[in-house]
């Protein structure tokens, strides 16, 4: 009886053996709660805003505390009870955001005034505009020892820079579009429809640069009917645009006889390139630009590294174009703020899955630590400066980024 007990009790271990077992696996503790700060901006014109309300939403139901400056997304269409509706928190004074919040997020680099306003040890996260960016805003920043990240650096999963993608699409659809407005505009324009008609030739338009705002400009310009030429000095991005754009376009490289025969019979000239070393080439000269029709149209997307044609000089939204020689010129720097709505939306999109993530890893120092992609926009890290070309620009003291990581972990 006892030998017939053993054997069912080995069947019944046996057959539990073989059922479904659970997997025991490890599961990532929660982070700490993040306050995050979003001010209000008042320089350069700035009209977009860095998180919308759906963002806010999810950054709130998800335990973390988001403090709005009263009116910040108003030029954005975004409105306070917007932004209360989705769980902010609504400050009524900048001095409060930077007071409340550890992390500031902003869609226009930081002034002088806002940085004696931040805490020390704060992260702020920014475009920079490096031909706006002194010197003195790096020592003040260094001063306060905070962490610095910077929009234009931030790389994606793909090794891409998302945010500067994103504003870049804009700019080219933009860029055409305006074209297009003051080319019809029959007090300083031609008065001519971009695409032409049935019987009447569509406008010409000589795009300078086959990188992403090259790009989206092109097909922007085609889809409205025009002609297009687009000049570039990589073989390589030339074909890659015509391969994205799936339309065969007059290509060349920048052959000066060239492109000052194709700027002579051209209605609208956009300057789309974009120089690492953050100065663009200037590749249009005056007489260039002195020989283009009456009435034509320049866009020069390139103007916030310098810009790339000679006439060119920086503009603003209250006053966007000058005449030169007859030649509408538009040097609007923060070109995207012309559709802050769309760009708040695109830079949300990249910051919001970002500070959930530092939330899971317990803050951004750790998420720094483990995402080199997030950290490779870091160009201030508590008061020392972590970017290369930046210390060269400036002639200051360069800390390499991983070694201070090295000693903090």
């Amino acid at each position: 009886m006892a030998d017939e007990k053993k054997i069912k009790g080995a069947q019944a271990v046996a057959q539990m053996s073989m059922q479904p077992q659970e997997l025991m696996v490890e599961v990532r503790r929660r982070g700490g709660s993040l306050s995050i700060g979003v001010p209000k901006e008042t320089l350069f014109q700035e009209n977009r805003v860095p998180l919308t309300p759906e963002s806010v939403a999810v950054l709130v139901n998800n335990g973390h505390q988001v403090i709005i400056q009263s009116k910040a997304g108003d030029n954005a269409h975004i409105y306070d009870t917007d932004y209360s509706e989705a769980g902010a928190e609504i400050a009524i004074t900048s001095e409060e955001v930077y007071k409340k919040a550890h992390i500031i997020l902003k869609s226009g680099p930081p002034s002088s005034e806002e940085i004696n306003m931040m805490s020390m040890n704060q992260t702020i996260i920014s475009p920079i505009h490096l031909p706006t960016l002194s010197q003195d805003i790096i020592h003040q920043l260094m001063f306060k020892k905070v962490t610095a990240i910077a929009f234009e650096y931030i790389k994606d999963a793909s090794h891409m820079f998302p945010i500067v993608r994103s504003m870049s699409e804009i700019a080219g659809n933009t860029a055409v579009l305006i074209a297009a407005e003051y080319l019809g505009n029959r007090k300083d324009g031609k008065g001519v429809l971009l695409g032409g008609i049935t019987g009447v030739p569509p406008a010409s338009v000589v795009i300078l640069g086959a990188g992403t705002v090259g790009e989206y400009a092109a097909r922007t310009a085609l889809g409205l009917g025009a002609e297009v030429k687009i000049f570039d000095n990589s073989i390589y991005k030339l074909k890659q645009l015509q391969n994205n754009i799936g339309h065969r376009v007059y290509t060349s490289i920048f052959h000066e006889h060239t492109l000052a025969d194709a700027l002579k019979h051209a209605d609208v000239a956009i300057g789309a390139i974009h120089s690492k070393s953050g100065s663009t080439p200037m590749v249009v000269t005056e007489n260039m630009v002195e020989g283009m029709k009456a009435g034509s149209v320049i866009v020069d997307v390139s103007i916030d590294q310098g810009g790339c044609f000679e006439t060119s000089e920086v503009t603003s939204h209250d006053k966007p174009f000058f005449k030169k020689y007859d030649v509408i010129h538009y040097c609007v720097p923060n070109i995207a703020s012309r559709v802050p709505r769309t760009a708040s939306i695109a830079i949300s999109n990249v910051l919001t899955p970002a500070l959930l993530e530092a939330a899971n890893f317990g803050g951004f120092e750790k998420l720094l630590y483990m995402n080199e992609n997030t950290r490779h926009g870091v160009y201030i890290y508590k008061g020392s400066l972590t970017n290369y070309h930046l210390s060269q620009h400036f002639k200051i003291k360069y800390t390499d980024l991983n070694l201070l990581f090295t000693a903090s972990f």
